[in-house]
């Protein structure tokens, strides 16, 4: 049985922070940390006491994660960034209520004793003999402590205590990865039975040593089974401080999903029933499972399950035939043309995941280059007079301030600029449409013709089409690029509002100018010719792009979400020399442009160069993290790959660092606090190169389960000081750790659970409204609730069979139900007990 977990974070606004700089402001962002592994900054919000972040991440998960943390921090453009506050949640309290966190948070003080990481290896023995008994502490090792000196790394030793007595191992210099091997035995004194303490500490020569975590054990777990392996690293136990508001707040939104996946035979009914839905008529469909989801979801869950069913009838190889069932469904349902998908229904939802999974690529090739040009430009735009800003030029040009009327033909000069090449790109990428795009476009398209036939109604099957992609796919993508992958920021709030003038008008095309003139907004009237003007040739684009033919791809075999040729992400990275002759570490690493696939992970000196090197992906088996001691240089990672004869090579890439007006690279490692968030300025681009990684090399088998987290330097690991090339490795893979977005490889099994998962919500209300007799009812709101039904055409045959669908698939969740309880079973009786670790 496979396991699966995932939390979905939003890290919203944040309220009367305290001022940090002498200006009496802050300049505050947030870092996102899962044990202790920041994975996620926000951006930074200039100037500003109650900044608005809106940022969101789905962050994939090993099920034994224990806590998620928030630290808000100020940036400074000289020294070292200033410490807010944190917040910290357990997974216990984020997993109390199904339906997640969703509120504000009182930010706390950092606790330099509170801030511990790691794990200790332990075998404990309770022995006897003529004296008495004896406790027999093995002390052996320890992974991933917390980096307590400024060179990174720690001097850590064990201090064991029971009752009175206390013993201290050796102190292994320079590491968070100790090998003590050590065995201390303590008496047993006269008294009631003591619990057991291991501590761990950084020894310091100069003033006090720094506590780095501990574990203990009460008599009972002593005397009935003795501790033997890993122990997660704990702080002293004290009462959380709440510092009342005065260090400001957070609003968080926080949900975990956690399930347990069965082997696919399981699963097989429930999907046979999800495939019948599809390919019945749709028109009149009211008992089938997708219709029933349609009613028993709305909101967050409702997009969500769109997310899953497309990911899952993508696998099938029926993408095609489920969205064309939903917008039949939908188009029939419906009377007035101007109200068509308006609505967030199941087909309006799923139209727009479909969208965002199969047209990423696509959506990239058209907009990203006029997008790169509004940030890298930052160019001032404004139409409303209500906005403009007639000093700014005179700030500038010390020339006097503009006129209202120069400053709106000057940006109307600058959107068209930018409008033109983006119509241009949109209009002439009918070839690079994804096929099964244009495919749904023609059966949405079809639909609608046939629903609306009359000749007023001669744009309804053009707006059909418009209004998924333009509104709800390209005017998007332009109004906030770091939410489609455009990005890697969101834009400040110049260069936001120049994309708010763009999007609208990219909407206004749309639309097909239905709306010019008529609202609020009479001040983009200046832009309306060259709106006027782009239509018509939009209208031929939508004539092009739903001509195509889909008789292949419609019945077409099971598809991978993201070809394996497809480039996934791409960049600059500085790649470590082979075997580098110089001492100098920081010169051996070379600028190179990567590309990312399914297939290989390629390179070469510049994206222009023909000739390139590549690395198989299917022999990669472990991507990880390197200490920044190794090469002393941050945000390095690893890929390790396995060749043919078995041998293992790694690969050493760096995100480089953009570095700070003043040159610098951030302040170094601070003990007792969270990584310096100067040299935090490409976590998120780390992250994201890993996660591309993991994901992209998810299939192969053999991974690693270790490895180390430094590099073979001088003869010894840098990391936990072993002298052999080929010692095991000394921390903890984290394959499992990935970011999710539009390329998540396609899971059937895990999304046929969520769908069983959201029908068990609606179980009841399932029963009460199928199962039930009517005739059973003879209340006068039956009786009405009968005349309405045959109003709508609810004859006793329509009832008849949506209970016998009813009846199919509660028996589908009943055998459901069986399945977990037995495995679930079978786990508990497996699990021994063993030690409190892990």
């Amino acid at each position: 049985m496979a396991k699966s977990s995932s939390l979905n974070v939003r890290v919203v606004e944040g309220r009367a922070l305290p001022a940090k700089d002498v200006s009496g402001s802050s300049d505050p962002y947030c870092i996102v940390k899962v044990d202790d592994e920041v994975v996620a900054r926000t951006a930074t919000v200039w100037r500003s006491l109650s900044p608005f972040w809106g940022e969101e991440y789905t962050i994939h998960l090993p099920l034994d994660f224990h806590h998620l943390a928030f630290y808000v921090l100020d940036e400074d453009t000289v020294g070292h960034d200033d410490i807010i506050g944190k917040i910290s949640l357990s997974k216990d309290t984020i997993a109390a209520d199904p339906r997640g966190i969703d509120s504000w948070i009182n930010l706390s003080r950092v606790d330099p004793d509170a801030e511990v990481q790691g794990e200790i290896c332990l075998d404990v023995q309770m022995l006897e003999d003529a004296r008495g008994r004896c406790l027999r502490c093995h002390v052996l090792q320890a992974r991933d402590l917390a980096p307590r000196d400024i060179t990174g790394t720690s001097d850590p030793f064990a201090r064991v205590f029971w009752g009175s007595q206390s013993l201290e191992t050796s102190t292994i210099k320079k590491t968070r990865f100790p090998h003590w091997d050590e065995v201390l035995e303590l008496r047993e004194m006269p008294g009631s039975p003591a619990p057991l303490r291991v501590e761990l500490w950084d020894w310091d020569m100069v003033g006090k040593n720094d506590f780095l975590g501990m574990v203990e054990f009460p008599p009972q777990v002593l005397q009935q089974n003795t501790p033997r392996g890993w122990f997660r690293l704990l702080p002293f136990p004290r009462a959380e401080e709440d510092s009342g508001g005065t260090l400001g707040a957070v609003r968080l939104k926080v949900r975990l999903t956690e399930d347990r996946i069965l082997p696919s035979r399981h699963y097989q009914p429930l999907t046979e029933l999800l495939m019948e839905s599809v390919l019945g008529p749709a028109e009149e469909d009211t008992a089938s499972p997708l219709a029933v989801l349609e009613e028993l979801t709305s909101g967050d869950c409702r997009q969500d399950l769109a997310t899953k069913l497309v990911k899952l009838f993508l696998g099938q190889g029926l993408a095609g035939p489920f969205l064309d069932y939903l917008t039949r469904r939908e188009v029939t349902r419906t009377t007035d043309p101007n109200t068509l998908f308006r609505s967030n229904s199941l087909a309006s939802k799923a139209m727009e995941q479909f969208m965002k999974l199969v047209g990423m690529p696509y959506l990239h090739e058209v907009l990203k280059p006029v997008i790169n040009r509004v940030f890298e430009e930052k160019k001032y735009m404004e139409l409303d007079p209500c906005k403009m800003d007639l000093g700014r030029t005179r700030r500038i040009s010390f020339k006097g301030a503009p006129s209202e009327e120069h400053v709106r033909d000057a940006s109307l000069g600058l959107l068209t600029g930018y409008l033109g090449p983006i119509v241009d790109a949109i209009v002439g990428s009918v070839g690079r449409c994804p096929p099964a795009m244009r495919l749904v476009f023609k059966q949405l398209r079809q639909c609608v013709e046939e629903r609306f036939p009359q000749a007023e109604h001669e744009d309804v099957k053009y707006l059909a089409v418009s209004g998924f992609l333009f509104l709800r796919f390209f005017a998007p993508a332009v109004l906030t690029p770091k939410l489609f992958d455009l990005r890697d920021q969101h834009a400040d709030p110049q260069t936001s509002r120049s994309l708010l003038l763009l999007a609208k008008a990219v909407q206004s095309i749309g639309n097909l100018g239905q709306q010019l003139g008529q609202g609020k907004e009479l001040w983009m009237a200046p832009l309306h010719p060259f709106l006027l003007q782009s239509i018509s040739r939009v209208r031929h684009f939508l004539d092009q792009l739903v001509d195509v033919n889909g008789e292949e791809e419609a019945g077409g075999p099971a598809r991978a979400l993201v070809a394996p040729s497809v480039i996934v992400r791409e960049g600059y990275l500085l790649k470590r020399k082979e075997e580098p002759t110089s001492l100098a570490t920081r010169f051996a690493f070379k600028k190179r442009y990567f590309w990312l696939s399914g297939e290989t992970l390629s390179y070469s000196k510049s994206p222009e160069w023909q000739m390139r090197s590549s690395i198989p992906v299917s022999h990669i088996c472990a991507v990880e993290r390197v200490d920044e001691g190794a090469f002393q240089l941050p945000h390095v990672m690893q890929v390790m790959t396995r060749g043919a004869a078995g041998g293992l090579h790694t690969t050493y890439l760096q995100c480089k660092v953009r570095r700070r007006k003043d040159g610098a690279e951030g302040g170094p490692r601070v003990p007792s606090r969270p990584p310096p968030p100067g040299s935090l300025q490409n976590v998120n681009e780390l992250n994201q190169w890993l996660s591309a990684l993991r994901k992209a090399s998810a299939p192969n088998p053999d991974k690693l389960a270790a490895c180390h987290p430094g590099a073979f330097r001088s003869s010894r690991w840098t990391c936990c000081l072993q002298a052999e090339r080929s010692a095991a490795g000394c921390s903890r893979t984290h394959s499992a750790v990935t970011l999710g977005d539009w390329s998540d490889p396609l899971d059937p099994d895990a999304e046929i659970q969520m769908v069983y998962r959201q029908l068990l919500l609606g179980r009841d209300q399932l029963r009460m409204k199928f199962q039930e007799d009517p005739s059973t009812d003879s209340s006068p709101e039956a009786d009405a609730e009968k005349d309405s039904g045959a109003t709508e055409g609810a004859c006793p045959d329509a009832l008849a069979r949506q209970r016998e669908a009813a009846g199919r698939l509660l028996e589908v969740l009943a055998d459901l139900d069986r399945a977990h309880e037995e495995f679930q079973q079978r786990e508990q009786q497996k699990a021994a007990p063993g030690p409190l670790g892990h």
